[in-house]
């Protein structure tokens, strides 16, 4: 009886381990792209007019692990004297007026709309995708020799209307 205890209690273990890494929008970088995420606001100088209120990021698409830890985040840090809010959606949101929009994969043929709407307007948007670097956000988070790492565009961060930091050349992979 003990054996069939022991080897239920084994399958049970092993397929709960499995449909938890195959669960939808598991993403291990999750806290890795949060903790980038964030740190980006310090290389970055959003217009005078974006500096009272929460601190918006905008995330688009769908990435659990990435809300948490976003959300995490926002619970005790800031950006300067603003508060950081997250906001989740599926789409482009009228409402929102965001510091940073972050378009997941699963979002990320909205790039060109995002583009559209808020250049000049002060918004970093940041992709996930290979290429959209060189289609339009300033960040794009990539893969490389096994780490996470990011490509920045200063010639799309510039267009969004945000002063740069050379510094965030130095740590990126550079783009233009």
């Amino acid at each position: 009886m003990k054996l069939i205890v022991k080897y239920t209690l084994l399958l049970t273990l092993a397929f709960s381990s499995l449909s938890f890494q195959q669960q939808p929008n598991f993403d291990p970088n999750a806290k890795v792209k949060a903790v980038f995420i964030y740190n980006f606001t310090r290389y970055f100088e959003w217009p005078v007019k974006m500096k009272t209120g929460n601190f918006i990021i905008q995330v688009i698409g769908s990435n659990i692990n990435l809300n948490q830890e976003l959300n995490k985040m926002a619970s005790t840090k800031q950006v300067g004297n603003q508060k950081l809010e997250i906001k989740n959606s599926t789409a482009l949101d009228p409402s929102i007026k965001p510091h940073i929009i972050f378009l997941l994969s699963d979002a990320s043929d909205l790039l060109k709309d995002a583009i559209s709407k808020y250049k000049g307007k002060g918004a970093l948007i940041v992709t996930e995708k290979n290429g959209l670097a060189k289609s339009g956000s300033a960040i794009n988070f990539v893969v490389a020799d096994n780490k996470q790492r990011f490509e920045y565009s200063k010639n799309n961060a510039v267009r969004a209307g945000l002063k740069t930091s050379d510094e965030l050349k130095n740590l990126a992979i550079a783009v233009d």
